[in-house]
């Protein structure tokens, strides 16, 4: 019963969201007399090589058909079909507040016999553990790719003017200062685009903030403000070293920009690689671990699960929609998307570190990773549009406004989730 309500629950807080969109087609004739297994993954940018996956699985499968959906919006479509109860078998999703929310409404199975769990590394599956609002028994998603945020820098620019990596904060802003004594600009933002301020808000806090930052603030314990000042801080402290006004200009203004050369640095993720190699093929671009503290041996790499599979709860083969995720994890497969992407894997193994993430290996081969502090943040909170109005904020107590519109906004969009992580500490 308890399982039902959460469901209900869930999917009344999406019809009240979310417009009601067109069903899938149906199947096709070549899935004939086959188990048929229903895949719909978030990354629009990645059909190519999901459409091969979907080729090259049903050409070696003759008991199963694989069908795979890329749609543009596809979580509206998929909170759509919830809505419809017409789940897919698997989901390749985020591990972001999304999920939260579908673990909260018990949608997902438990995956804990799924034999290709041995084969992911501890530090992203343990990247899904703290994604809960409470802390449940079993595993529930397969992680699959992670991404790697920090900052992007022109590396022939670097070795033209004999730059180093700055390890420490101090060192990022002497570089900053050095970098613009010569003339040049260190930095590029793209604050049109509110999200993109969270860029160098989350590889700032991955280092000065606790992992579990969000569940303790969830149990009373402590709050936002005690935590995020700095890092507030700092982020605004990267201004003077940008153009005049990064509000002005997109996402796509600031790759267009650094893939010209206009800027040593952009403080952006290994997402935006493809977009910056869309206008400059031949950039040879690195990207380096944000170092946001002045002891280097405290970096950490802001590093999310990016893509992973969760099978639903509803799904009618369990065993089919294994083998799916078995032939996802095949060497052969991960490599074809790392062809494809710029991304990390997941799995163990000895898989090629792209050459944009070079300067990032140490971190990545070691797992000295944590998670993107936005992917607890509700939507409904708009933590971008918080984190953009506070940069254009230039009166005196700017941080303290902002610091405590946090917190307030915080208990606003999250009383039930507090309420549950609290009933939970107490029952202990």
């Amino acid at each position: 019963m308890k399982k039902k309500q959460g469901r209900v629950l869930f999917l009344a807080v999406l019809l009240a969201f979310g417009a009601l969109l067109p069903g899938c087609s149906s199947t096709d004739e070549a899935a004939e007399g086959k188990t048929v297994i229903e895949m719909l993954q978030y990354k629009p940018e990645a059909v190519a090589v999901f459409e091969e996956f979907e080729r090259e699985f049903n050409e070696a499968h003759d008991d199963i058909y694989l069908r795979i959906d890329s749609p543009n919006d596809a979580m509206t479509i998929l909170k759509t079909r919830f809505i419809r109860e017409d789940n897919p078998d698997i989901i390749g999703i985020g591990g972001d507040i999304n999920y939260s929310n579908f673990l909260d409404a018990e949608m997902l199975m438990d995956i804990s016999d799924f034999d290709g769990l041995a084969e992911i590394k501890e530090n992203y599956l343990a990247t899904n553990k703290d994604l809960e609002y409470i802390p449940m028994d079993g595993v529930y998603a397969v992680p699959y790719m992670a991404n790697a945020a920090g900052i992007l820098f022109n590396r022939d620019m670097f070795e033209e003017h004999d730059w180093q990596v700055p390890t420490t904060w101090s060192e990022l802003l002497a570089l900053c200062e050095q970098i613009q004594s010569e003339g040049i600009l260190p930095m590029y933002f793209g604050f049109k685009d509110s999200w993109t301020t969270l860029a160098p808000w989350n590889a700032i806090a991955v280092d000065l903030c606790a992992s579990d930052l969000t569940y303790k603030v969830n149990t009373g314990e402590t709050k936002f403000s005690e935590h995020y000042e700095e890092v507030a801080e700092k982020t605004k402290a990267l201004l003077p070293y940008a153009q005049k006004n990064p509000v002005a200009q997109s996402y796509n203004d600031a790759c267009t920009a650094f893939a010209r050369g206009e800027s040593a640095m952009y403080v952006i993720g290994n997402y935006a690689i493809p977009q910056i190699r869309s206008v400059n093929p031949d950039m040879n671009i690195g990207s380096f671990v944000f170092p946001a503290s002045d002891n280097a041996e405290k970096n950490i790499l802001n590093s999310g699960n990016d893509l992973m599979f969760c099978v639903m709860d509803t799904c009618e083969n369990k065993e089919a929609a294994y083998e799916v995720l078995r032939y996802m994890l095949e060497d052969e497969s991960i490599s074809k998307y790392l062809a494809a992407q710029s991304a990390v894997p997941c799995k163990k193994g000895d898989f090629p570190i792209v050459p944009e993430l070079e300067e990032m290996r140490y971190y990545i081969e070691n797992g000295l990773v944590a998670d993107y502090q936005d992917h607890h943040y509700p939507s409904e909170m708009a933590v971008d549009a918080m984190i953009q109005t506070y940069l254009l904020d230039e009166e005196p107590d700017a941080t303290e406004t902002f610091m405590e519109r946090f917190d307030t906004e915080w208990v606003r969009y999250n009383k039930d989730i507090i309420a549950k992580v609290q009933s939970y500490e107490e029952g202990k």
